[in-house]
């Protein structure tokens, strides 16, 4: 991106931390009480880094026999849960414990959702095949639903009270405490292979082969489509409040307004576009109204989107940004690429 290669210094030399892992970086994440960041990998090992101290040890984790697949902070505070083509659903804890959740023999876990309950409680929902298999925090299962076809996106709403996945020709909504499941299915022909849910739970959005994001609003049932991108579209991220939704497929960030009527009738802005590089991934902070976007060529940036402002993070010459990951609180971006790079940047740790 062209306004900011110009900049010579990128923050991830002042602020940050970068190893070479040597493996495909499937996912980042943080703990829930952000002590702990987490990259899972192509080779089966899950990196641990200590967020107050990233300059120490990264510690290896063995978690697979083959890829991780998917990825999810835990249940509880501290730990990780992790899905692969091993058919093994795992917790990792901050310690480098681990442990099984569940097996699903030759079948790969390639969707993962988890979410904290209070008073202790938690659920986890995994994606294995047409099926979504919902657990509590110790691994008991509780449920088990039945898709048309492969599950391709899977979430739950900010409550913990309703599942969304995503599949061939929609998306289907599943209630966890109801006595007898009657989902309400979200329905446009296609294939749908990304899925996000508004932070208020009124709208599902998904991404499709075609090029395209389609939307439902769930009070009234009322479609949405937005279209115009030049790629598939691999990563979705609402906003802090939903007031915007943040997308890959283009060479700029691709975000839609959720507001004043929008997104029917009103145009996107794009953010940290120019240079015919696609964007790869999203992440939109949570406390704050920025959005983290990574490109083909390894360059990741951060963007205010009241101003346009672009921050320089990473430089090219990484390889595709495949995660990227924000601490709960906002202070912290982690990010992963094809090649192995990998790096935490702290936003609150003044420059010297």
């Amino acid at each position: 991106m062209s306004q900011t290669e110009k900049k010579a210094d990128f923050l991830i030399d002042t602020r940050g931390e970068q190893r070479a892992l040597d493996a495909f970086v499937v996912a980042a994440r943080f703990s829930r009480d952000g002590k702990t960041l987490a990259f899972a990998l192509g080779d089966g090992t899950v990196r641990l880094v200590v967020v107050a101290n990233p300059t120490g040890e990264w510690r290896s984790t063995p978690v697979h026999d083959g890829a991780a697949l998917s990825f999810a902070a835990g249940t509880g505070g501290d730990d990780f849960i992790s899905g692969g083509d091993d058919g093994k659903l795992r917790r990792i804890t901050a310690g480098g414990e681990t442990s099984d959740l569940a097996g699903f023999g030759m079948k790969w876990v390639e969707q993962l959702a988890s979410h904290a309950l209070d008073k202790g409680k938690g659920l986890i929902a995994a994606g294995v095949g047409k099926a979504v298999h919902l657990f509590d925090e110790t691994g008991k299962k509780l449920k088990e639903w039945t898709h048309p076809s492969s599950v391709t996106g899977l979430t739950f709403d900010t409550k913990g009270k309703r599942v969304a996945a995503s599949h061939y020709n929609g998306a289907t909504l599943w209630f966890v405490a109801a006595k007898t499941d009657t989902p309400r299915k979200l329905e446009w022909k296609g294939s749908h292979i990304a899925l996000a849910m508004h932070p208020e739970g009124d709208s599902v959005v998904t991404a499709m082969q075609e090029n395209s994001l389609h939307g439902w609003r769930l009070p009234e049932g009322q479609h949405m489509r937005m279209s115009g991108y030049p790629s598939k579209t691999t990563s979705l991220s609402f906003s802090k409040g939903g007031k915007w939704l943040a997308s890959s497929g283009a060479d700029s960030m691709v975000l839609w307004p959720f507001f004043g009527g929008g997104p029917m009738g009103k145009a996107p802005i794009e953010l940290a576009g120019g240079d015919g590089i696609n964007c790869t991934q999203v992440a939109a902070n949570p406390k704050e109204d920025i959005v983290a976007g990574g490109f083909e060529d390894g360059l990741v940036v951060v963007a205010d989107i009241g101003s346009s402002r672009v921050l320089p993070i990473v430089p090219p010459g990484n390889g595709p940004v495949t995660a990227l990951a924000w601490s709960a609180d906002g202070t912290c971006l982690a990010v992963g690429t094809e090649t192995g790079f990998a790096g935490i940047v702290d936003f609150t740790k003044r420059q010297v």
